[in-house]
C-alpha cells in the first residue's frame, strides 16, 4: 500500500454500460505509487443447456501515457464506421423481426437449438 492507503485494486471511480447479453466496466484504479489507470472490462453471459450461466471477461488495461494515442484512434475508427455505414444497426440479428433460418425464438444466439420441454411437460404415453 501506497501512503495515500490505496492499493493495486483499488476501484476510485466506475461507470457501468449494459449492451444487451455484455455488459462493460469502465473503472479507474489505483497503483501502488498512487497513481490511477483505467481498466476496461467486457462481460459476457453465456447460458448452459441446464439454465446455469457463466460469464466470460476480457480486460484491457488503459495507462496514462496512452490516453491521448488511445482516445484518438478509438475516435477515428469510431468516426470512420459511422461514416461510412451510419448510426444504424444493419444487422440482421438486431432486427426486430429478425428469425434465423431453422430457429425458433426459444433458440439460443449461439446458434444451439434450446429445448422447450420442460420437466413438468407429460407424455400421456409415459403413463
Amino acid at each position: 500500500m501506497s501512503d495515500k492507503g490505496f492499493s493495486e485494486k483499488d476501484e476510485i471511480f466506475s461507470k457501468v454500460l449494459r449492451a444487451g447479453r455484455r455488459t462493460y466496466f469502465f473503472d479507474v484504479r489505483g497503483t501502488k505509487a498512487g497513481d490511477y489507470y483505467l481498466t476496461i472490462t467486457e462481460s459476457k453471459k453465456f447460458t448452459h443447456d441446464d439454465g446455469s450461466y457463466h460469464y466470460k471477461k476480457h480486460k484491457i488495461y488503459l495507462y496514462k501515457e496512452d490516453f491521448t494515442a488511445f482516445t484518438e484512434i478509438l475516435e477515428e475508427m469510431t468516426d470512420y464506421v459511422i461514416d461510412q455505414k451510419g448510426e444504424e444497426v444493419i444487422s440482421e440479428r438486431h432486427q426486430k423481426d429478425f428469425k434465423k433460418e431453422g430457429f425458433s425464438e426459444n433458440d439460443s444466439e449461439e446458434g444451439e437449438i434450446v429445448s422447450t420441454e420442460k420437466f413438468t411437460d407429460i407424455s400421456f404415453d409415459d403413463i
